[in-house]
């Protein structure tokens, strides 16, 4: 069982950058694509940032390409979201998910991922 552990959330104004956390344990010998997702009240939830399960390959939706960076360090088991130049339509509630898979069309789509943190919240304020 991969339990994710999610950080790094808050408010902050328009303009200003936040980093967020996922910290992954509980797993073995398994390697896992990794995702954050972001969702509003009312709203479906949007994947908005993939990384391979080997960490080569990376995705990000229009809407936060150029601004936000994923990455991971295997050595610490967890997952980062860097995020600049925050916009108030970035309020959101984010969440980190994980699947054990090496597929990176099946990553990237975001559509299968398994195990989910209990998200942290973004409030961006204009």
């Amino acid at each position: 069982q991969l339990l994710l552990h999610e950080s790094g959330g808050g408010s902050v104004p328009a303009g200003e950058s936040l980093r967020l956390s996922c910290v992954a344990s509980g797993y073995r010998d398994s390697t896992y694509c990794m995702g954050w997702f972001r969702q509003v009240p009312g709203k479906q939830s949007e994947g908005i940032a993939f990384i391979s399960a080997l960490g080569g390959s990376l995705t990000y939706d229009d809407s936060v390409q150029g601004r936000f960076t994923i990455s991971r360090d295997a050595s610490k088991n967890t997952l980062y979201l860097q995020m600049n130049r925050l916009k108030s339509e970035d309020t959101a509630m984010y969440y980190c998910a994980a699947e054990a898979t090496l597929d990176w069309g099946r990553c990237r789509s975001g559509t299968e991922f398994t195990f989910w943190g209990q998200g942290t919240q973004v409030t961006v304020s204009s």
